[in-house]
Formats: structure tokens, sequence, C-alpha cells
């Protein structure tokens, strides 16, 4: 174990140093030394997941507010329940670790402690092909256990952009949903049971409680907890055959009210496709530029061609940039033209066209009005719908024919399989893109809210409008149910300092939220709670929060599973 200068604020240092020292000398008996660290790379690189938030400081070299002061490795259950129970012992904090992939800072060790990365935990069972499930341990990742799956004639049907870096056991502590779910459900639409380390050092297993029909559903209590009330380690997941045939379309829609209505008629009628994504007007105009067609392909809704693996030749090729004044962006702009005019034209179109948006950002409602009325004069596509049905060949065939006939009927215009089949090879490239924007100065983010049909545009509207004021926002339509939908927000805002940014980036996620409260809409959908929406959970769950903290004292009595989560202290 390698120990390294402390950086911790008097805050956040729970014990003293000899406690530490102490503390160390037990986890290293406990793992061994290759699996406990307290070496400064190891404690930055679990100080954060991949909150934009935080990445403003990464991109400018600064340390970040808050890391661990020991990193292990638990390699087996009863290795897990040892380290909590020591926690508890010692009234250190624990911090559960999957991938890293989450967006809301719910991995941050706010209050130091030891952070338990779970992913040497990969073990998966046979598949029980009577009852159709399948035992993994939480620390899997996702396109491993998909592959694998795969190799045997399955699906888990949950297929996050995350899907490369993320784990099992992430999912279920977020409640994640996939680019499917339509068809497959949310994450825990698939569990059966789970095994959890509680707060108190205690295994609880769920699958063997749910066996007794009566009584709540454990299970549910625990998915979406984010480490709150203790460590997933374990799963019994529901699977599927793999789907024999996969058929993908576009359809265009005169604008978003006109998709929405389509697409309610499709879900209430009791149909179920797999994908279900209706982008806005700017979100279609921007889509149609990476397209390789006018999507004026075959029109025949049996043809489908296999895709690559999901982001083949996605990882971008970034380089490192700080951000600049306004001054400096002129210059930087004004540098740009000139080595054009010298004749130096490939890098002086890429310095071009990256001034060119920092100076953009820069004015967000000047910028939203400019695409909208690039769209309205420059695009007649409307909007564009994404559709993907799957399963067994012979009900595939039949549903695509309900689906695609009740679309039509409600005034879309069938645009072939180009479409789908050109978001379904390139469904993962957007997420290798966000570093290359942060290079450049630029912060993207997503906000996932969702409401019923009777207020979904009022909530896209306001969401929207509410954004506008401080980035560039678009977004699309997507995980339809019978009752209603989530809206996928993309947004791009700038900062000339990482001061100004985070205040911008603030902002748009105070008024973004407020406003999906004011038009009857949740919070999220998909990506958890962390610590970017804790407040926002709290004043949308009220009274239920008294709850909720009852059962955290019952779970955790010491607090000491991921303080400061979920709006819990």
């Amino acid at each position: 174990m390698t120990a390294a200068g402390d950086r911790h604020t008097v805050a956040e240092m729970l014990t003293t140093a000899a406690e530490l020292d102490a503390l160390g000398r037990d986890l290293v008996r406990m793992f061994g030394d290759d699996r406990v660290s307290r070496s400064e790379p190891d404690l930055a690189a679990y100080s954060r997941d991949m909150w934009p938030r935080l990445l403003l400081s990464v991109r400018d070299g600064r340390p970040l507010p808050h890391a661990p002061h020991f990193v292990v490795w638990p390699e087996t259950e009863r290795e897990v329940v040892a380290v909590v129970r020591l926690a508890r012992e010692r009234g250190v904090p624990i911090v559960p670790y999957g991938g890293g992939s989450g967006v809301c800072g719910g991995a941050v060790p706010v209050r130091g402690g030891i952070t338990v990365d779970l992913k040497r935990m990969t073990a998966m069972s046979a598949i029980d092909r009577d009852e159709m499930l399948c035992d993994v341990e939480a620390g899997i990742n996702g396109e491993r256990f998909e592959r694998a799956l795969a190799a045997r004639g399955y699906t888990f049907g949950h297929f996050p952009s995350s899907i490369y870096c993320s784990t099992v056991g992430g999912w279920l502590a977020t409640r994640a949903a996939g680019q499917m779910s339509t068809k497959y459900g949310k994450v825990e639409d698939r569990v059966a049971g789970v095994t959890l380390v509680t707060g108190r050092g205690e295994l609880v297993r769920t699958d063997e409680l749910q066996r007794a029909i009566t009584g709540p559903n454990w299970t549910q209590l625990v998915l979406g907890s984010e480490g709150t009330l203790g460590i997933i380690t374990s799963a019994r997941l529901r699977v599927s055959l793999a789907p024999e045939l996969r058929l993908l379309r576009g359809f265009e829609f005169d604008d978003v009210a006109a998709g929405v209505e389509a697409i309610r008629r499709v879900m209430q009628r009791g149909l179920r496709p797999a994908v279900v994504r209706l982008y806005d007007e700017a979100d279609t105009f921007f889509h149609s530029l990476s397209t390789r067609s006018d999507h004026s392909g075959d029109t025949d809704p049996r043809r489908f061609a296999p895709a690559p693996p999901p982001g083949a030749g996605a990882l971008p090729d970034v380089g490192v940039r700080p951000p600049e004044t306004d001054r400096g962006r002129r210059r930087g702009l004004g540098r740009a033209l000139s080595a054009l005019l010298a004749g130096n034209a490939d890098g002086a179109r890429k310095a071009v066209r990256r001034e060119l948006v920092a100076t953009a950002l820069a004015r967000p409602r000047l910028l939203n009005r400019l695409a909208t009325a690039i769209v309205d004069r420059v695009s007649r596509k409307g909007c564009l719908l994404i559709i993907g049905l799957e399963g067994s060949r012979i009900r595939t065939e039949i549903e695509a024919g309900l689906t695609f006939a009740e679309l039509a009927r409600a005034g879309g215009r069938d645009l072939g399989e180009e479409p789908g089949r050109h978001w379904y090879e390139h469904r993962y490239s957007i997420s290798y893109n966000m570093s290359k924007a942060f290079a450049h100065g630029v912060f993207v983010d997503t906000m996932e809210v969702a409401a019923t049909w009777e207020r979904l545009m009022d909530l896209y509207a306001a969401v929207r409008a509410a954004i506008a004021n401080h980035a560039a926002v678009m977004a699309h339509f997507s995980h339809a149910y019978p009752e209603g939908c989530s809206i996928y927000f993309s947004f791009a805002g700038y900062g000339d300092t990482r001061e100004e940014a985070e205040r911008v980036y603030d902002a748009v996620w105070r008024d973004g939220l407020a406003a999906a409260s004011r038009a009857g809409g949740t919070i999220s959908h998909h990506h958890g709670v962390g610590l970017l929406k804790a407040d926002a959970m709290a004043a949308e769950h009220r009274d239920a929060m008294t709850v909720l903290r009852a059962i955290k004292r019952t779970f955790d009595p010491d607090n000491i599973m991921n303080p400061g989560k979920l709006g819990l202290p």
C-alpha cells in the first residue's frame, strides 16, 4: 500500500493520522497489500464519476474538492461484509463504486472514507432455462455481460449509452434505462432479486423474500437507493431469448406534437416497439447533418443489415485546450482566419470552427433563436421518429406491420430503413464526443425528465425555454409507456472561466428542474440523483422524505453508506 500526502480539508478529516494508519493496516490485513490503496493517483481517480460539473475542474487541472482516504477492491461477498463492518466500527464512510460512469456525482466521496470498487466481482452463473434467470455479481461490465448472454442465445435487453463503461450494480443502484426499454422495461423490471450488504454489515437476499409473495417488494426498495442503504453485491436478473429479427425504421412528422401523439397511439394500442426516439426540430436538423443519405432508402419492413459492435470507430482524437476570454476568442479567431489566408487550410478550418462555437455558445439566447430560424427556413424535414421492433420473427413482423400502419394513420411519412439503421450503427458514438467538447472550453450535459401524456408538451416547452436562457438546447423523446414518456434534453454551454462555466451550468440545472416541477413532470427518469439533484429530489418527494430517512436509519443507523446522496444527510 502506497501512502500519499493527505489533501482533504479539515472538515473532511474524520480521523487522526494515527487512526488512518491503523485503519490502513486493518484493510491490508483484510485485502492484502495489492487490493488497498492510498496512492495519490488512485485517490484522485476515485474522487469523481462522470458528472460534467466536475469535469470542468478536471479540464483545468484543478484538484477536486473530495477524495476517499482509501480505495479497496473486494473479490467476494464476505470481504464486502467485512469492510462494511470495519467501517461501521470506526465510523468511516463507505462509497460503493462500479464503473464510475454516473453523471450526477453519485460516487463522489463527500466525507472521504473508503471507496469500495466492485469491479473484481464479475461472476456469472449458468442461465436457468426454465425460469429464464441468471445470477450475476454487481461488478460485471455491462457490455461483457450482454456479450456473454448473446453467446448463449439470450439478451438482458438493457442497452444504456454507458454500456461499455458501466456495471450491473450501477444500473441497479440508479434504476437505469436502456435504449430498448420500451420493450424490455427499465432495469427494475428485469430484476428478480438482489443481495445487499446493509450499513449494519448484514446480508439481505431479497430474492428469497420475494418467494413469499406477501408483503412489500423488498427488491424494489433497494433499487435506486444509490448506495445509501448498503452495497449491492449480486442480483438475479430476468433474461430474454435473443431476437430472431430486428426491424428499424424512420418516420417523419410535421412537428413534435404530431410525433408525440403518434407514439401515444402506438403505446396505448398495446404495441411494444423496442426503440422509440422522436427528435424535435432542432435535433432532427442536426441529426440529418450526420446521416449518409436523404432517407429515401428501401421501404421493405423486413430488411435489416447487421450493425458493427457498439461504439466501433467512435473514439475521438481529443486535444487539450484551455478556455479563453472573450478577447482571447476574438484574437484566436483572427489568428485562425490569418492562417486560412496563409494557406494552412485544414488547421485553420478546425480553429475557425472551434472559435465560432465558443463565441456562439457564449450567447445562448441568440444562438437558440438562430437555430430555430435556420431549421424553419432551411430544413423541411419536420421531426424524425426512429422506431425499432425485435423478437421472434413472426411476432416482430406482425407487430411491425401494426406499428407502421398506426404511425401512418397518425400522419407519419415512411422514410424507409436507412434512418433507423444509421441510428443503430452510431447509437453509442455520441458518448465518446463529450471529452472533445470539454477540451474546447465547452460543457455538455443531458437532462432527462418525464411526464404523463397530458402534461408532456407543457413539460417540453417549459424545460426547453428554461435551458435556452443559458445554453444551446435540443431534445428527443424516448422510453415510452402507455401512460407517458420521458424527454431527453441535450445542452451545451460556455463560460470564459471555470467559475463562470460552473455558474452557467448550475443555472441550467436550477431553472430546468424548477420548470419541470412546475409543469408537473418528474426531475429524473433514469440517470439517478446523486449530488446534482439531491435538493430537487427532497422538494419533489416532500413528506415522503420522512419515510426515506426512517428506512435509511434502519438499514444504516450510523449513516456511513454514501452520505449526502438522494437528499439525505
